[in-house]
Parts: structure tokens; sequence; C-alpha cells
């Protein structure tokens, strides 16, 4: 049961990443930043509305934005090697998502967990951008 619920989070994390990079680049300056780690939020963007959902305290932020950018540098770097099919970055960034679920977890209290469950239920764009490199259509469904 905890591997199919840790299979549907990082599912759902993946597609929040792509709709944010959806949004970024109606930004003044989010071509270049589009460019360079292929339409991914910031970790501190990321780190923000992990904050704002989950009430988190300063000393979990400061413990939750280490594991968030091991994240972010594991996934650009895949997205930026052209060699690897969609489905092979998807195959090779699931377990860092899925170990960096199973970090933040343990930093969070039981509320907080059960807050982070039910964000995870819903739609959720400002949190992942996509292994493609490329902004998705609105209109696609999400991926699970």
């Amino acid at each position: 049961m905890n591997r199919i619920r840790s299979l549907a989070i990082g599912a759902i994390l993946m597609f929040a990443l792509a709709m944010l990079a959806q949004q970024n680049t109606s930004k003044p300056g989010s071509a270049a930043k589009a460019a360079h780690d292929g339409g991914m939020p910031t970790v501190d963007e990321q780190l923000k509305v992990l904050t704002e959902k989950l009430d988190l305290t300063g000393d979990q932020q400061a413990k939750v934005k280490p594991i968030l950018q091991d994240l972010h540098d594991a996934t650009v770097k895949l997205m930026q090697d052209k060699r690897l099919s969609h489905e092979e970055r998807l195959a090779r960034v699931r377990p860092r998502r899925y170990k960096a679920n199973d970090q933040i977890r343990e930093l969070l209290s039981d509320e907080q967990k059960k807050k982070l469950d039910l964000y995870l239920q819903g739609p959720h764009p400002e949190m992942h951008g996509n292994l493609t490199g490329t902004t998705p259509s609105p209109a696609r469904p999400p991926q699970l």
C-alpha cells in the first residue's frame, strides 16, 4: 500500500511541475529559465509552496530545502540528457522523487502528513516541470 501511495505521489508531483512550467512561460524572463532547467520551478518556489500548504516551520524549511535541491539538480541533469527517451527520464527520476518524498515525510508532523496527502490528491501545478524540456498542452490529462 505504501508503495502504491508513493507511486501515486511521485506521479502527481511530476504532473504538478509540468503545469508550473506552463504557467512560468508567460512570466518575463521565464524563457531563459525554462531553457536552463526545462521549465521546472526553482527550489525556492517549491519550498514556498510546501511552506504555505503544510505550514512548515523554519527548522523544517531548512531541512527540506537540501532535499528539494538534490531532487531538482538530478532532475535538471536528466532533462538535459537528450540521449534518454521521455520514458527513460521518468524511470530514472521516479526513484529520486520517491526518496525525496520519504525524506520530507520523515520531517513532518502527523497533521502535516495529512495536509500533504490532501494536497497531493488535487491538482497542484506549482510543484513540477516536465522531463522533456517542453511545455505540455493544458488539455492533457494527468498521467499516473
